[in-house]
């Protein structure tokens, strides 16, 4: 699994995935579906007459195409970016220069440093170490929901500032190894003879979804937990003209996230009851784990350096803000030179100078291992930046939201709120949360501007219900890895995941407006 992790390759063809032949059938005719009606519904919308202006009508319906690409992926996801992109420049919606500028933006290059320094993480065993820690700490392998709950806690908090599908794919064997020692207690208790099937065990359903839930909530915590947090706050400091901090988002999404990982809890263990309460053998497994691993390797050492001060550098402008002020010279100063997206390539580029071995003129990790990066997903998340400035310079976003906001009488800020979150679950679900908040808080932004309401609250909701989708196994890719191990059934995964979408809804709608004005924002 780490190894396929490492390869950077996210984004698969239907030739490089292991599927039933149902599944085939489904992915075929979803992505052939795709490859034709992406330039159909986009040629259509074109010919069709509209009150639009002209950038505005052809840049929505190339929007519609990619949209299209997206869901049925009859391409790369970021693929069916690059080619939205290019169709704008052709049918001149705006010039090159100025529909590419966005992809430059710091925010990329944070999300670069970052997948290096996860990459370091990976290779080198650091979040691997971490994770047999937690699970070693005394009492949480003596019951299954301990292991559960402990399991759900590494992956949230190691998706705060690793990728989340990497942190669950790392996750993922060690979760295995554990929920086999499981399945043996378990058939030990069953009667001799009788039928047992540990890929039908309902302890291994609440296991796996645990981690792939997890990561999704684990990753609202930092500004870089996840693709969404990035893109929505970049817009919101946009249009607001308020800046938000590495440390000021924590302080917000905090609390938000503890009460969804309690609710995630407690709903996956009543959904999927574990046929056993007591464990014995897990701490065992996890003693011997550990010892397999040994001391800290120099290059795990010189990994966590690079993170350590790298976390540093992010939040120190959050301190400053709140022993000078945020309107403060001495944050303005600080800020501007550590800004996130410097800060996060300058800490990866010390894993290229803190050598392992020096007469050999080793370092930590190497430019072929830092390229295995997925590189991918940053294309998609540039080409999802370009789209949400795109929206904004031609004013479409604007039509858009002013015209919502009309239909269906979005007058306060609550109503616009719930609205938001609402069409960014719905979205979420069926296509990537990258593409969910690039397409959802642009347009959340004008209907609440058209509505005469300050629209940081709405926003910022939207960027946290971008990161749901917890229904389907395309909804995200930590869905698929877990899905992809077997031990849990699609209905078990729909029934869990309905829920879990309605309640983390609610929890986003009821916590963050407090947690927005407990910091002073909105």
């Amino acid at each position: 699994m780490t190894s396929v992790l490492l390869s950077g390759s996210t984004y698969k063809s239907l030739g490089e995935q292991v599927l039933s032949p149902a599944e085939e059938r489904f992915e075929r005719a979803r992505r052939t579906t795709g490859l034709f009606l992406a330039p159909a519904l986009t040629i259509l919308f074109l010919l069709l007459p509209t009150q639009l202006e002209p950038a505005q009508h052809k840049l929505a319906a190339v929007l519609l195409g990619v949209i299209v690409l997206w869901v049925c992926e009859p391409v790369p996801i970021p693929v069916g970016g690059l080619i939205g992109v290019a169709a704008v420049v052709v049918l001149g919606v705006m010039p090159p220069d100025d529909v590419l500028a966005p992809f430059g933006s710091s925010t990329v290059f944070t999300f670069i440093g970052a997948f290096i320094l996860a990459q370091a993480m990976l290779r080198h065993g650091v979040a691997r170490r971490f994770a047999f820690t937690i699970l070693s700490l005394p009492g949480v392998g003596k019951s299954a929901w301990r292991v559960i709950t402990a399991f759900g806690l590494i992956t949230c908090l190691l998706s705060a500032v690793v990728s989340n599908t990497a942190t669950v794919a790392m996750l993922l064997p060690t979760a295995v190894g554990i929920l086999a020692v499981i399945a043996e207690l378990v058939r030990k208790q069953l009667p001799e003879g009788e039928p047992f099937d540990p890929l039908r065990l309902r302890v291994g359903v609440a296991l796996m979804l645990m981690l792939a839930y997890g990561a999704s909530v684990g990753g609202l915590l930092t500004p870089i937990g996840s693709p969404p947090n990035l893109i929505g706050r970049g817009l919101i400091e946009e249009v607001t003209g308020q800046r938000i901090s590495f440390l000021q988002w924590m302080a917000m999404a905090a609390p938000v996230c503890l009460v969804m990982f309690a609710v995630l809890a407690v709903a996956l263990l009543l959904l999927n009851r574990p046929e056993i309460k007591k464990l014995t053998g897990v701490e065992e497994y996890v003693a011997g784990e550990r010892a397999k691993l040994g001391p800290l390797s120099r290059a795990e050492k010189n990994t966590l350096v690079a993170f350590a001060i790298t976390v540093v550098l992010w939040v120190t402008p959050g301190f400053v803000a709140l022993i000078a002020g945020n309107d403060s010279a001495a944050y303005d100063a600080v800020s501007d030179r550590l800004d996130e997206g410097i800060v996060a390539v300058l800490g990866a580029s010390l894993l290229f100078l803190l050598p392992t071995d020096w007469s050999q003129r080793r370092f930590t990790l190497t430019w072929t291992e830092a390229s295995r990066i997925d590189w991918g997903t940053v294309v998609l998340f540039g080409t999802g930046i370009i789209f949400g400035s795109l929206l904004a310079d031609t004013e479409l976003a604007k039509t858009i939201g002013e015209g919502t906001a009309g239909s269906l009488g979005l007058t306060s800020g609550i109503a616009i709120t719930v609205f938001a979150i609402v069409l960014a679950v719905l979205v979420s679900e069926t296509t990537s949360n990258t593409a969910a908040a690039s397409v959802v808080v642009p347009i959340v932004i004008p209907v609440a501007l058209a509505a005469g309401t300050n629209p940081f609250v709405p926003a910022l909701a939207a960027t946290f219900a971008a990161s749901f989708g917890f229904m389907l196994p395309v909804s995200t890719p930590q869905n698929a890895v877990v899905y992809g191990s077997g031990a849990v059934p699609i209905t078990k995964m729909i029934r869990s995941g309905a829920v879990f979408d309605v309640a983390g809804a609610l929890v986003i709608g009821l916590v963050l407006p407090l947690m927005v004005a407990a910091i002073g924002f909105g």
